[in-house]
């Protein structure tokens, strides 16, 4: 066979990269990927099991995503213009760098500003497309450094900012003053929010839009018990939404999907408050039991998951908790003030019961 080398043809970014992989193996207790816990009732599981058999498999689905934007339109109070949905946030971030691609200042290539630590796919999809990254540390409070954001926009001129609120992993959200001195000093940008995370949090952006032209929001199903769905959407002015829809690929929700979250998004509201309820009330609890456990670091949450400081090693925890079957998320690997932080998902009381036994006996 001739051999060929691929690497003749990929782009010398892949090399610096790894694959997004979540952890591997078989874990009594999976408290790393900020899913909701399983609190779905039987009465809706039961619509949705109805919604499915009903979908025609030969056909293709809406290219429109018509009922499905009308629905997340109504729930939001916005026009459906407003909205393009993808499979996941992710799909809408990779289209968002995958557009606005134009260069600026003097920068060889197109330039991205965002916080670190933040959601790791900011800074994956726009490598892979052989962007730059202007990544800003967030502030001993873990809230935007204003005045190094400025300065990063200033210097970098770049098409896109992201900035997650709440923020993954940190559970913080920014505060809403430095929100709009960035938005109102990235005047040639777009600032995107991404409030993956909104349900849990005490208060909410998406009126920005009323005020700000530059600004979008990406909001997912993911977080609130849904994830197998992949449906996130990004919400903004209706001539973005209708330049950004220009690239989106033909059919790239399928119908099952478009089918179910439209079913989710208008008529399991009172499921997802139900959850809500629940994530915050074991969210509450298990941040007391923390409380009482000497040397640890707990800021503010306003997600489904704490962000929790230790006074030893994150890796040394992680493996220990792990040995004990039960797999949280460290990122030591990154180094600096991470290294001794690991994010902890709200699970079932049982769950985060175990959870706290196997952490009391780590430390």
């Amino acid at each position: 066979m001739q051999s060929f080398d691929p690497h003749l043809i990929l782009r010398d970014e892949l090399s610096e990269l790894k694959a997004y992989s979540p952890t591997a193996g078989e874990y009594e207790v999976r408290l790393d990927a900020n899913e909701a816990p399983a609190l779905l009732g039987s009465a809706a599981r039961q619509r949705l099991a109805e919604v499915s058999q009903a979908v025609l498999f030969e056909r293709y689905p809406d290219a429109g995503q018509k009922e499905l934007r009308q629905a997340i339109a109504t729930r939001l109070g916005v026009g459906p213009d407003q909205v393009l949905c993808g499979v996941g946030s992710d799909e809408i971030i990779t289209l968002l760098m995958t557009v606005a691609t134009r260069l600026r200042g003097r920068s060889p290539a197109p330039s991205i500003v965002t916080t670190t630590p933040t959601f790791v796919m900011y800074r994956l999809s726009a490598r892979i497309r052989g962007q730059r990254v202007v990544e800003v540390p967030l502030d001993g409070d873990w809230d935007l450094a204003e005045a190094s954001m400025l300065r990063a926009i200033e210097m970098a001129a770049p098409n896109l900012v992201f900035i997650a609120s709440p923020n993954n992993p940190t559970g913080t959200m920014v505060s809403r003053e430095r929100l709009e001195t960035v938005l109102s000093a990235a005047k040639d940008a777009l600032v995107v929010v991404d409030e993956a995370y909104i349900d849990y949090s005490s208060r909410q952006q998406l009126d920005l839009i009323e005020s700000y032209e530059n600004v979008a929001i990406l909001r997912t199903l993911s977080k609130i018990g849904f994830a197998s769905l992949r449906v996130g959407w990004i919400v903004g002015q209706p001539n973005l939404i209708a330049e950004l829809d220009k690239a989106r690929l033909p059919y790239n929700l399928p119908t099952v999907c478009q089918r179910l979250a439209t079913v989710v998004v208008s008529e399991l509201g009172s499921e997802i408050e139900a959850i809500r309820a629940a994530v915050l009330g074991e969210r509450g609890r298990l941040r007391a039991e923390l409380s009482s456990i000497p040397g640890l670091e707990l800021p503010p949450s306003e997600a489904n998951f704490l962000w929790i400081g230790l006074p030893k090693p994150a890796e040394q925890v992680f493996t220990a908790l792990a040995e004990r079957g039960v797999l949280v998320r460290s990122f030591h690997g990154r180094g600096g003030r991470l290294d001794r932080f690991v994010r902890v998902t709200i699970g079932t009381g049982p769950e985060n019961d175990r959870f706290l036994q196997a952490l009391r006996e780590t430390l």
